[in-house]
C-alpha cells in the first residue's frame, strides 16, 4: 500500500469544520452575558456564577432535542429556526422549576459537514438563547460519515439555570380549587412530527410547498414555526405572583405532562371550551380521523405551557398578561374527585 491516507479520505473535512466555527462566531458572542469568561475554542465553557440575591442556590438542568422536526428543516432546506426549537425544548423545561436560565450548550452531528448550514443552525440557537436570556457558551460539531447519511444531521442541547431553594417550584403546594392557566403555543412546537409526517407526506402525499387554504400559508411554513420560549412571561409572573406549579406541554401532551406537577390524590379538570384550537390541529384531527384523546396525548393542542395559581390570584394573573399584550386562558381547575386529567366541554 503506497498511497497515503488522510482524514479527508475517510469523509471528515477538518477545514470545513474550522470554516463552520468562523461563520458561527458572531452569532455565539451576541449571546454572551457579563458572566461568560471563556472564549470560543476553549476546552470548556466558563461561566461566572453570580449568586447575588440568592441565598441557597439550586442548579436546574435540562437536555433535549427537536425530534423528527429536523426532517422538515432538511426537506425545506431551511435551517435558521430549528436551533430556536432546540433552546425552547430545554429552557422551557427548566423554567417549570422557577429557574433563571444561565447558559446553553449544543451538539450538532452530521455525516457530511457544511459550514454554512452549521452556521445557520447556530444562528437559530443563538436567537433562542437571546429570547431565553441565556448565553451560548459551548458546543460540539461532529462529522461522522457512515453513522449519518449524507447531509442529514441531528441536534441536541443542554441548558443550566439557577433558582433560590426557597423559591423552587415543584407543585407540592397545589391544592383543590387551584386554577390552571394556559399559555398559547406558537403551533405544533417540537412534538408529534412522526405522526404529522405520516399523515401529510405519506398518507396524503402532500409536500411542504402545498398551500393550505385553512392555514393561509404553505404546509411547510406552518410546520416549521419555532417553538415559543416562555422565559419573559414566566419570569415576570414569578416575580409578582405565587406560582404553585408549571408544566411544559411537550411529548405526552396534556395527559402525561400536567400530572407530573399535581400532588398524589388530586386531578385536573380541563374545560375544552376555554380556548380555540389552532387550525393546524383541527386539520390534523380531521384528515387523519384521529380520536380526541389521541390528539391531546400527542400534541399541545394550542396550549404550550400551563401555570397553576390560587383561585384568588387567577384573574389578576390574566390582567397582568393582558397588560404585556400576551394571551392567557383559565383552562381548568385542580380537583379531588379523580386523579389524572379529565377533559370536558359544555
Amino acid at each position: 500500500m503506497t498511497d497515503r491516507l488522510t482524514y479527508s479520505d475517510s469523509g471528515v473535512n477538518i477545514d470545513e469544520g474550522n470554516k463552520a466555527i468562523n461563520l458561527m462566531k458572531s452569532h455565539i458572542t451576541e449571546t454572551f452575558s457579563k458572566d461568560v469568561i471563556s472564549t470560543i475554542g476553549g476546552f470548556g465553557g466558563l461561566f461566572n456564577l453570580d449568586l447575588t440575591g440568592i441565598n441557597n442556590p439550586v442548579l436546574v438542568s435540562g437536555t433535549d432535542g427537536v425530534g423528527t422536526k429536523l426532517l422538515l428543516a432538511l426537506m425545506m432546506d431551511k435551517h435558521d429556526t430549528i436551533g430556536e426549537d432546540l433552546v425552547a425544548m430545554c429552557v422551557n423545561d427548566i423554567l417549570c422549576h422557577g429557574a433563571k436560565p444561565l447558559f446553553f450548550l449544543d451538539y450538532f452531528a452530521t455525516g457530511n459537514l457544511e459550514g454554512e448550514k452549521v452556521a445557520e443552525v447556530v444562528k437559530g440557537i443563538a436567537n433562542g438563547c437571546k429570547l431565553a436570556s441565556c448565553s451560548l457558551i459551548g458546543g460540539e460539531t461532529a462529522e461522522m460519515p457512515g453513522l449519518y447519511k449524507g447531509k442529514e444531521y441531528d441536534l441536541s442541547g443542554f441548558a443550566v439555570g439557577v433558582v433560590d431553594r426557597e423559591k423552587l417550584i415543584d407543585g407540592r403546594n397545589i391544592k383543590t380549587g387551584d386554577i390552571i392557566i394556559g399559555l398559547p403555543s406558537s403551533g405544533i412546537h417540537s412534538n408529534g412530527y412522526s405522526l404529522v409526517r405520516k399523515l401529510f407526506f405519506e398518507k396524503l402525499m402532500w409536500t411542504h410547498d402545498t398551500f393550505i387554504q385553512e392555514l393561509g400559508s404553505t404546509l411547510g411554513e406552518v410546520l416549521l414555526t419555532p417553538t415559543k420560549i416562555y422565559w419573559d412571561i414566566v419570569s415576570r409572573l414569578s416575580e409578582k405572583f405565587d406560582i404553585k406549579g408549571m408544566a411544559h406541554i411537550t411529548g405526552g401532551g396534556f395527559y402525561e405532562n400536567i400530572p407530573r406537577i399535581i400532588p398524589k390524590g388530586l386531578g385536573v379538570d380541563i374545560d375544552l371550551s376555554s380556548w380555540d384550537r389552532p387550525e393546524i390541529f383541527k386539520l390534523i384531527q380531521k384528515l387523519g380521523n384521529i380520536h380526541r384523546d389521541e390528539m391531546f396525548r400527542t400534541f399541545n393542542m394550542g396550549i404550550g405551557y400551563i401555570i397553576v395559581v390560587s383561585k384568588d390570584e387567577s384573574d389578576i394573573v390574566l390582567d397582568e398578561m393582558k397588560a404585556i399584550d400576551e394571551k392567557a386562558y383559565i383552562i381548568g381547575e385542580v380537583v379531588d374527585t379523580h386523579s389524572g386529567v379529565k377533559l370536558w366541554q359544555e
